[in-house]
């Protein structure tokens, strides 16, 4: 359980300092003020105990520091004993002011140097791509402490009231070590940088994080709160107004407000955040534009990163997808990746509904030589039972078809990676999933909504 308070040197400094301090302030006290004394004592026990409690937990190279403490509490002990001589307390504060320098420059000169302590927080399996190359670099670091922190989230009713509670910690790959969101104690050990990909705290129609986990709270556990989108977008140029105002909406959330550090998937994107929050929050001073350009960089997405280390031999391919990719022979068939988005079903509605039986019949026809790999949008359930119940029943009507079938790959893992990889084309929506698969070189089509024959 990772509850334990996490000091870092230089607070351990501080308190050691503090302790000399008052030490130095207690005889100009004793007689004006002996209860005072008294309930300072006790205060001046309880930061050594927990200074060498915490330093117990270093190991035996540093028990040497411990015993001073333990002394150091013993003379606090004797002092309060003694409270109503004078002189005696002096001969005690010497004694004291020594064990304390030596426990300072103990501290100062054999202590380690703090580790960093850096916590990742995702909420959605299938997001973790916007996250996972960071995670990696902090953790091949050896004096980095990082911790994956999966943390749950909620469907919204109509009414903006929270429905069923999701976790997806066991939802990981293999290698990615999991922290239960309740065993870390974020106040407590108030880490060196937290990482989030889910901006929105309330302001989410479909889904929410739970609110303890809202960028306006986290950034109270931490000197850097840092967001990055789990989307990508298609490159804008920062000149174009309109591109701008179609943007605007990713740029205006709470996230981006509340966090010390922003981090975009290129330059062009950043001018296009900056111009954005200028234009809304009405400053268009010369500070504003240094303030937003100091927090938010254009650097990369790490769904780029990883993407660009995935390749297909690397890809381990579930036997059921193999029977539909593979000719009877065992050669293989053209894959396409059919992806569609929450936002064209939300536009187009009932005619998104018949220009995807038409895909699906098509495709179907053509099963010999083309295997089909189907990804929707993680959040097309969420979104159309809370925006939309009556086109949900007919998007699950066709996708319940679909799958009792059984002649396509319907993929509803976490893994956008491992379709990308293993198709040769991309068909359907505009969406994140396109910008990714212009990596690859591969063909892209893109749906048109009135084509249907």
């Amino acid at each position: 359980m990772l509850r334990v308070k996490r000091y870092k040197k230089k607070e351990l400094l501080e308190s050691v300092s503090t302790l000399a301090r008052t030490n130095d302030a207690i005889v100009k006290l004793i007689k004006a003020n002996p209860e005072g004394v008294m309930e300072i004592l006790a205060s001046c026990q309880e930061t050594a105990i927990l200074t060498g409690t915490y330093i117990e937990g270093m190991g035996e190279k540093y028990a040497y520091l411990v015993k001073l403490l333990e002394d150091y509490c013993e003379n606090l002990f004797q002092m309060s004993e003694s409270i109503q001589d004078e002189g005696q307390c002096r001969r005690i504060t010497k004694r004291i002011q020594k064990q304390l320098n030596q426990i300072l420059h103990g501290v100062t000169c054999d202590l380690p140097d703090d580790r960093k302590e850096v916590v990742f927080l995702p909420y959605k399996a299938s997001m973790w791509d916007s996250l996972e190359s960071v995670w990696k670099a902090m953790d091949a670091d050896e004096n980095t402490d990082a911790y994956v922190i999966p943390i749950p989230y909620f469907d919204k009713n109509p009414d903006g009231t929270f429905k069923e509670e999701h976790y997806e910690g066991d939802q990981y790959p293999a290698y990615v070590p999991v922290t239960k969101y309740d065993a870390y104690d974020f106040e407590a050990r108030k880490p060196d940088v937290i990482y989030i990909h889910n901006g929105y705290d309330d302001c989410n129609i479909v889904t929410s994080v739970h609110p303890y986990f809202y960028s306006e709270n986290l950034k109270n556990y931490t000197d850097c709160l840092t967001y990055i989108p789990y989307f990508v977008l298609a490159e804008p140029d920062p000149e174009n107004e309109d591109m701008i105002k179609n943007i605007e909406h990713f740029c205006i959330i709470p996230a981006v407000f509340h966090a010390d550090r922003i981090i975009l998937q290129s330059e062009a994107m950043k001018q296009v955040y900056v111009k954005a929050l200028m234009d809304a929050t009405g400053d268009h001073s010369s500070a504003a534009k240094k303030y937003w350009d100091s927090k938010i960089e254009g650097t990369g997405s790490p769904k780029f990163d990883r993407l660009a280390h995935t390749k297909r031999e690397d890809v381990e391919i579930p036997k059921e997808w193999l029977c539909i990719i593979n000719k009877p022979d065992g050669t293989p068939k053209k894959i396409i990746l059919y992806n569609n988005s929450i936002s064209a079903l939300l536009l187009h509605n009932e005619k998104m509904i018949t220009k995807m039986k038409w895909v699906f019949e098509t495709f179907k026809e053509n099963r010999d030589e083309i295997a089909l790999l189907w990804r929707p949008h993680p959040l097309i359930e969420s979104t159309l039972t809370s925006m939309r119940p009556q086109l949900w029943e007919a998007y699950q009507a066709i996708r319940d078809k679909y799958l009792a079938e059984g002649w396509g790959i319907y993929d509803d893992t976490t893994d956008i990676g491992r379709a990308i990889v293993v198709s040769d084309a991309y068909y359907g929506d505009p969406s994140s999933v396109v910008q990714m698969y212009e990596m690859t070189g591969k063909p892209i089509m893109l749906q048109n909504v009135e084509i249907v024959y």
